[in-house]
């Protein structure tokens, strides 16, 4: 006699969430998957329209190829093939430095220097800048215990102006964040392990050039740049996913107003279709909440207050996105990289830009050019607030004075993510790990989402599949019980 496959519920339908649902609907004995989602589509901040030819992405637009989660998902729904690579004609990033856009200095890992001559020759650093950079290999290695900022261990390293005129636009962007709080060890830890095996990230970033150089001559398959996207947006990603959960129930409209555990076992889901208006009461073996941290701690604050205050304590950035369309004779600059950073030094009312149709192909139609601006961050809240009005204005007056645009875009798009970008704050490692220690006693619960390991398209799969994993391996055992 075979029992009935152990229910669960995943609550978010953005790429953790249905990674998630993936990996346990290809499980030998895969369970009964619902997957509930509070908006009117799936896959949260990955979104992409078209207008008039275009390709907007709203969101992410990218994944990093080197890890490796993002491109083995890819390849394990039939997507590689529609993975395209970024420009082979036009590469790098441009930085503005003193009111001008200066390329960043060939060689820069974020904040390991592979080559030096570039270094030397950057008209972005001054000249005590560049000799403090090269003293790098001369830095001690830190002693000290506990964790640092991204701040200070990049002005320890490299000396302040490196940090301000380099750094912080390219890994505090990253994380729209105030590098003064973001952590080291959990917004980069690469970095902290190249200081404690190399003694320098100079050194250690040398090595690492080398070494994967060798590894790149000897590998077979498919040859990525170092990010890639699918061929018609981030989008269709979550279209693919969501085409190969034929034997899930994916549910959108779907508010999920409280969570507890059942008496017996399992959890009991009150969720309502706001589609209709009817609320129902729902139980489930296991759930995973895939959701931002303060959305999951107000949903378990009656099964476990302590942990919904740790979670809420994860705190969150805010970020406006700009898509803005041009005919390419508008614009006087060459556009011959993939955008530019902004550094805070320079007091500007925009963080970054992306020349989105250089970058990859299919984004825009011959002869025109789309742009995507970013303004807001942590640093900035008040932008999140800004009427339409002044936020094109906003964009405009600075793209127009950095790359030469004088006439007014043919259209723009804007898209608001209020509370999306969770910040790896001081003390993120050992919060998360209370975290998990708490989730660890509440049998068939799993968190997941891109507030805890890791905030890219790669990081989020990850950990959408190991808590699919350990949530499948704890229900194992009831499964077998019932049969």
């Amino acid at each position: 006699m075979t029992s009935d496959p152990p229910r669960i519920a995943i609550i978010g339908g953005g790429i953790s969430g249905l990674a998630a649902a993936y990996h346990l609907a290809n499980l030998p004995e895969p369970p009964a998957i619902t997957v509930l989602e509070q908006g009117d589509r799936l896959g949260g901040v990955l979104q992409t329209e078209s207008h008039d030819g275009f390709l907007l992405e709203l969101g992410p637009d990218s994944m990093l190829a080197r890890m490796p989660w993002g491109v083995d998902l890819c390849r394990e729904i039939g997507l590689s093939e529609q993975l395209v690579s970024t420009s082979k004609d036009q590469q790098g990033v441009h930085v503005v430095s003193r009111g001008q856009l200066q390329r960043v200095p060939e060689g820069l890992a974020i904040m390991a220097p592979q080559r030096i001559w570039p270094f030397i020759t950057t008209p972005t650093l001054s000249w005590p800048a560049k000799l403090r950079l090269g003293a790098e290999r001369l830095i001690p290695s830190r002693t000290a215990e506990g964790d640092e900022s991204l701040a200070a261990f990049c002005r320890r390293r490299l000396g302040r102006e490196t940090f301000e005129r380099l750094v912080q636009p390219l890994a505090g962007g990253i994380y729209m964040g105030d590098p003064e709080q973001l952590s080291i060890r959990s917004t980069f830890p690469q970095f902290v392990d190249m200081e404690t095996n190399h003694g320098s990230l100079t050194r250690a970033a040398r090595a690492a050039a080398a070494q994967q150089q060798e590894k790149s001559s000897h590998s077979g398959g498919p040859e990525y740049s170092m990010f890639v996207a699918p061929a018609r947006g981030a989008a269709q990603l979550i279209e693919t996913l969501a085409q190969q959960l034929t034997g899930c129930q994916l549910r959108c409209q779907q508010q999920v107003k409280s969570l507890t555990a059942a008496e017996a076992s399992g959890w009991t889901v009150e969720v309502l279709d706001q589609g209709t208006g009817i609320c129902n009461t729902e139980h489930y073996d296991g759930v995973l909440v895939a959701t931002p941290a303060f959305r999951a701690g107000a949903l378990l604050d009656a099964v476990d207050t302590d942990l919904a205050r740790q979670l809420e304590r994860i705190p969150y950035a805010g970020c406006t996105v700009v898509n803005l369309a041009y005919p390419r004779e508008a614009i006087a600059h060459p556009l011959d990289s993939f955008g530019f950073v902004v550094p805070h030094i320079e007091q500007r009312k925009i963080l970054a830009c992306t020349f989105s149709s250089v970058k990859y192909a299919g984004r825009a139609p011959e002869g025109t050019v789309l742009l995507r601006a970013f303004l807001g961050g942590a640093c900035y809240p008040e932008v999140m607030d800004w009427t339409d009005e002044q936020v094109v204005a906003t964009a405009r007056e600075e793209l127009g004075s950095l790359l030469g645009i004088a006439q007014p875009p043919q259209f723009t798009r804007i898209t608001r993510w209020r509370r999306s970008m969770p910040q790896y704050h001081l003390g993120h490692q050992e919060l998360v790990q209370s975290i998990e220690q708490r989730v660890a006693e509440l049998p068939g619960l799993e968190l997941a989402g891109n507030a805890y390991q890791g905030v890219g398209i790669p990081h989020c799969i990850r950990v959408g599949q190991q808590a699919a994993t350990r949530l499948a391996t704890a229900l194992q055992p009831a499964a077998s019980q019932a049969s």
